[in-house]
């Protein structure tokens, strides 16, 4: 391990102990989840009588807080619930956090068997396995110490990885910037799809409750259910109007072989292209939700598509990441914070009260009903008080 990442391994280690002992101090604070303006003016309110309808349940807030780097972003997480591990995938490397002490247990680089230090994706499959999808490095995959690297001579579709979904019966399936990759955790045989996609850059996979495959890409949405292909696009209703009429953006691989980063800014303002879909869910009633680039999230029910944007309360409507918790509340990670919503109501965090930056990569939730928060910076806990 070279001096400078011992460095930085020395002062992440430092910092993570200082935001611990800071988020004990600030677990006594009382810093609540904003709320849209009408339950703002209901909490203000005299208290209700002992016939009026019991109050909202106590929203989760901002417990703690752990930094990895000024500069430092984290791009993906996961939990590994047979360990009670956190696995942060940074621009920097891989963090393995003890979610029972939240200390910190491993890090990993390059010299450690990581094929690149940029990780957009981890993944724990039904062997145990953790899949590192990264950033023109191809994808690493570790258990009990052993690394194995895949790169395209291997059959993997490209070495820009930012996805994992896994079948019940398998196949572990992998979105890259050149299609996507179906893989025999048996054989570990590669198969490649390119031209049955809608669009080969490939950001989001999931898997319905009848193992169809929905993939989001930098084009639409397509659907694979193991014998036909279906696709759809802003012309079928996904994504919001423009109503704020945002520019487009040049800043995209469409219909080109060109590479080009993930900024979403046009000389310092927002921008707009509903096709673009960054992540992607399937609830358990086999709705798909799916987050766009200005268009905020776009739901499928199967046969139409309805949009939420900032006019219904979500934070931003560039929307990065989501989840949905033990509970089924769906949170959303956007270029204005993060959104929780349990079907009725929206709720926000952000840097005003509590996390460590607005743009929100990143998103895992517990059984125990933690919401970990990754961000440029750091990552932050979110749950209810003990």
């Amino acid at each position: 391990m070279n001096p400078a990442y011992n460095r930085w391994l020395a002062s992440t280690a430092t910092l993570l102990v200082a935001a611990l002992l800071l988020a004990i101090l600030s677990a006594c604070s009382d810093r609540d989840t904003q709320t849209t303006a009408v339950e703002d003016a209901a909490t203000q309110q005299e208290p209700p009588s002992p016939t009026a309808a019991p109050r909202p349940v106590k929203l989760p807030r901002v417990l703690e807080s752990f930094e990895v780097g000024n500069e430092v972003y984290v791009r993906s997480l996961a939990i590994d619930a047979k360990t009670a591990g956190l696995w942060v995938g940074t621009s920097t490397g891989v963090l393995e956090i003890d979610l029972a002490t939240n200390g910190l247990r491993n890090t990993f680089t390059r010299a450690d068997g990581l094929a690149n230090e940029y990780v957009f994706a981890i993944f724990i499959d039904s062997q145990g396995y953790k899949w590192f999808g990264t950033n023109a490095g191809g994808v690493s995959r570790y258990r009990d110490g052993e690394w194995t690297v895949y790169f395209p001579m291997h059959g993997l579709a490209d070495y820009w990885i930012y996805s994992f979904a896994e079948q019940q019966d398998g196949p572990l399936w992998i979105g890259t910037w050149a299609g996507a990759n179906s893989v025999d955790l048996g054989t570990m045989k590669f198969t490649t799809y390119v031209k049955e996609l809608i669009n080969e850059w490939v950001y989001a996979i999931d898997i319905d409750s009848r193992e169809r495959v929905w993939f989001g890409t930098e084009g639409g949405i397509s659907l694979f259910d193991g014998k036909t292909w279906r696709h759809w696009t802003h012309a079928d209703g996904l994504g919001a109007p423009n109503t704020d009429d945002l520019p487009a953006s040049p800043n995209t691989g469409l219909g080109t072989r060109s590479r080009h980063d993930l900024g979403v800014l046009l000389q310092g303002s927002e921008t707009y292209n509903p096709n673009y879909v960054f992540s992607l869910i399937v609830d358990n009633q086999d709705r798909v939700w799916a987050g766009t680039w200005g268009g905020g999230i776009g739901v499928f029910d199967g046969q139409q598509w309805r949009n939420y944007t900032t006019r219904d309360g979500l934070a931003g409507n560039i929307v990065y990441c989501m989840a949905r918790d033990a509970d089924g509340v769906f949170w959303f990670g956007t270029n204005r914070g993060l959104t929780r919503y349990d079907g009725t109501a929206w709720h926000t965090y952000n840097h005003s009260n509590g996390l460590l930056e607005d743009n929100v990569y990143a998103i895992a939730t517990t059984a125990s009903g933690d919401i970990w928060v990754g961000t440029k910076r750091g990552v932050t806990r979110i749950g209810l008080q003990p």
